[in-house]
């Protein structure tokens, strides 16, 4: 199981994150959140009723929101 990468294309903290994931070459899913209902169910479910972007789930169930470089980075190494 990948990375789910829950966001949009005009969130600015979602760019910076993919930026990361991409320079670490970490695999991830990205999931826009535009158009697609079921999605933006999911982030309201996991955000207590808010949909907040970057929302990252990892294989073992950790979900970080809108995370620091170092939260990510910690986070894609305990998963590995």
């Amino acid at each position: 199981m990948k990375i789910k990468f829950y966001g949009t294309a005009t969130c600015t903290d979602c760019a910076y994150s993919k930026k990361i994931l991409d320079e670490h070459e970490i695999k991830y899913e990205y999931i826009g959140l535009e158009d697609n209902a079921e999605a933006v169910a999911e982030v309201v479910k996991m955000n207590g009723g808010f949909q907040s972007v970057p929302t990252i789930v990892f294989p073992n169930g950790q979900v970080l929101v809108e995370p620091s470089r170092e939260e990510l980075l910690s986070a894609v190494k305990a998963n590995k």
